[in-house]
């Protein structure tokens, strides 16, 4: 008699359902023909999600048709609870899908703010603390 598989722990379950967001952001964005798309991996720096993304669209009406279709996207993916600011603007939007953070920039905006620098800094080696 084989053993039955093991089920996957909650963490790898939700690294998976993670990663699995993330490819539906990426897959739309892209489609969108959002500029300069960075995903950032904050797991071991916030608590606040697992990735988050930066990218750029070229205008007003480009960064708002940009974060229309991921909100599409993620609907049509299942993706519950999505929250968004900036979308009367539209020269900074934030969609908030859990897991993944998305901010969709107008390139000044996104030069001005420099979200990549915060987010980017390499994580202090605990023995240079002290």
């Amino acid at each position: 008699m084989r053993k039955a598989a093991a089920d996957p722990s909650p963490v790898a379950k939700d690294e998976s359902k993670s990663s699995a967001l993330l490819a539906i952001v990426l897959a739309s964005l892209e489609d969108s023909k959002a500029e300069e798309i960075l995903p950032i991996d904050i797991r071991n720096k916030s608590s606040l999600a697992d990735h988050m993304v930066v990218a750029s669209g070229r205008s007003h009406r480009h960064v708002m048709a940009i974060s229309e279709h991921l909100l599409q996207a993620l609907k049509a993916a299942g993706a519950g609870n999505l929250r968004v600011e900036g979308q009367q603007g539209a020269d900074w939007v934030l969609v908030d899908a859990g897991d993944v953070i998305v901010h969709v920039f107008r390139p000044e905006v996104r030069e001005f703010y420099n979200l990549e620098k915060m987010w980017l800094v390499p994580e202090a080696d605990e023995q240079t603390l002290h």
